[in-house]
């Protein structure tokens, strides 16, 4: 049985409802849980969410960690499914994180029937080199884990206490690239090997039983954040005088702060507005050229040396295109749903993250 977490501070208004009566999946749970948001939004006081456990895959990468400390300071409980326990018992030492429960692939199962909500956020990180042998597994990461994931919730919906919600990350290389065009929810796919990823990706996650699961697809842009993501290695390249726009500089960077996406996916799983598709970037992407000389300025370095086309795909082969054609995402969903940033803009983002060095 997993402890209550002592960490962080208690969210205002804590109730304490038993899950086994009051479970996120119950009819009953979600009258009340509306008749509380209505109630409460009409002064614009924060609203109160029931203590939840939260399955969440990929709970050791970059978002993830980030994630389940949030979801620990507002007293929830996390099971951490891992394929490797040694590794996550290390991010996650017991005797710091005492409301986080480690599971390995055979104990998946138990932890998903006994979820409020599960998180997916497992990949293989597509930073690097693309071999046709990487690009399988780039894909086949992402989908395997989903699928499992989709059985097992699938498989809990007759338990008394079972997921109500399933957040399953997903990325805007869904659209493809484009210098000219921007792509809301409502655009089509792309054509190209990130688009066919994201949307076998997405259909995995769309086998879950919708009937009895509220399913949250977040199309994921650039994370901004100092220990992980693109900008980790972008910042000691202009900390040695070395940084500097990639390519041509004009191609569009969809990005959103670590917090805000954070923000995102737990707004995705408490409250029941969130559904279907949601883009998962800030409201104002910018050109690479742009970021990186307002990285430059906050970390008071110039940015003057440019990663010419060739070098950079000598390095990433294939996987430059990403970097090197970009897209323009917009948050259309986001931003009707009333979503509140703490970073709409990159150089308040970029200052941000600049403190913390």
């Amino acid at each position: 049985m997993m402890m209550m977490n002592q960490m962080g501070v208690p969210a205002p208004l804590k109730l304490e409802l038993p899950l086994t009566r009051y479970s996120a999946a119950t009819p009953r749970f979600m009258r009340m849980r509306m008749r509380m948001r209505c109630a409460l939004n009409s002064d614009d006081s924060p609203v109160p969410v029931p203590p939840m456990t939260v399955s969440i895959t990929g709970a050791t990468g970059f978002i993830g960690r980030r994630l389940v400390q949030k979801l620990l300071s507002d007293d929830h409980k996390v099971c951490v499914l891992t394929r490797s326990a040694s590794k996550a018992a290390s991010v996650f030492p017991a005797s710091t994180y005492p409301g986080v429960t480690i599971a390995q692939e055979g104990d998946w199962e138990a932890c998903v029937k006994a979820s409020s909500a599960v998180v997916n956020l497992a990949g293989m990180p597509i930073s690097t080199r693309w071999s046709p042998e990487i690009k399988r597994e780039i894909k086949q990461s992402r989908i395997n884990v989903t699928s499992k994931v989709v059985k097992y919730i699938n498989n809990a919906q007759k338990a008394d206490v079972r997921p109500s919600v399933f957040v399953s990350a997903t990325a805007i290389g869904y659209y493809g690239t484009s210098e000219i065009h921007s792509f809301d929810e409502s655009s089509p796919s792309g054509n190209d090997y990130l688009a066919e990823v994201c949307r076998e990706w997405e259909a995995r996650a769309r086998e879950v039983n919708q009937e009895d699961v509220r399913l949250v697809l977040l199309r994921i842009g650039v994370v901004l954040g100092k220990d992980g993501g693109a900008l980790a290695k972008m910042i000691p390249l202009f900390m040695m005088f070395a940084g500097g726009p990639l390519g041509t500089g004009r191609q569009w960077f969809s990005w959103i702060h670590l917090d805000d996406i954070v923000n995102l996916i737990y707004e995705s799983i408490a409250n029941p507005a969130y559904k279907g598709v949601i883009n998962g970037t800030a409201p104002n992407p910018v050109r690479l050229s742009e970021l990186c000389e307002r990285l430059g300025q906050v970390v008071g370095r110039p940015s003057w040396l440019p990663v010419p086309e060739f070098a950079l795909k000598a390095v990433l082969g294939e996987g430059a295109s990403v970097v090197l054609e970009g897209q323009k995402v917009l948050p259309k969903k986001a931003k009707e749903l009333g979503f509140s940033y703490t970073y709409p803009y990159v150089d308040g983002a970029l200052k941000a993250i600049a403190r913390d060095l």
